[in-house]
């Protein structure tokens, strides 16, 4: 794949995977939607680090990118890609701010119109489950339990979801998406409900950057 392309397929997913809304659950499903309820009911705020490896379905080579990150819900993140390229993605509650610090470029948009029916709102968003996504159980695999999301809309980039928890915090998450591509991230050192600093979900672009709004 060239450069300019990965590149701007590592944007996108970056963006997507920071931007998971509402669940439809049903009350058969079992012990992975357990944990999922138990997450978002005890989880107010939550930190840690991640890594993410986007590549062609079926292969399991491909990029690989990491991070840390930060959040309180409903709607406040800072998620931080630190590798290969440094990019910071921030939500205040009502916008969501993604700078690329090598393109000096700053893409700010309206949160409620980049969360929904994308995959990682889930640990960012509102208690909403009924609306976007069909959920089943996935079984356990690798030690976690699954659940798979299903869009109900027919217009999103993403064909599935996939979400594994393990004591009730998720573990993994791996997207597969409609140009053929799925990525897998895996959430390490997890601290849930810690205090967190409001001025972290704050974002003023730096001086000089290209600031593409779409507002």
């Amino acid at each position: 794949m060239p450069q300019s392309t990965a590149r701007r397929h590592f944007l996108r997913t970056a963006a997507a995977a920071t931007t998971l809304a509402g669940l439809g659950i049903s009350p058969a499903h079992a012990a992975s939607i357990d944990q999922l309820r138990n997450f978002l009911a005890q989880t107010k705020t939550a930190r840690g680090e991640f890594s993410q490896r986007v590549g062609a379905r079926g292969n399991a080579q491909g990029q690989v990118s990491s991070g840390n990150f930060v959040f309180q819900r409903p709607g406040r993140f800072r998620w931080v890609y630190t590798k290969p390229y440094e990019q910071v993605i921030v939500a205040d509650g009502e916008q969501l701010f993604l700078f690329d610090k090598d393109l000096n470029q700053v893409t700010v948009k309206k949160l409620d119109g980049a969360i929904p029916a994308s995959p990682a709102s889930i640990l960012f968003g509102s208690n909403q489950f009924e609306k976007d996504f069909e959920v089943r159980d996935g079984g356990t695999r690798d030690g976690l339990e699954w659940i798979i999301a299903t869009p109900r809309a027919k217009d999103t980039p993403f064909e599935k979801i996939e979400i594994g928890f393990r004591d009730s915090l998720p573990a993994a998450m791996q997207l597969a998406d409609s140009f053929g591509q799925t990525s897998l991230l895996r959430f390490t050192k997890m601290e849930r409900n810690p205090t967190v600093d409001p001025q972290v979900f704050r974002f003023t672009p730096p001086p000089g950057a290209d600031v593409l709004d779409s507002r």
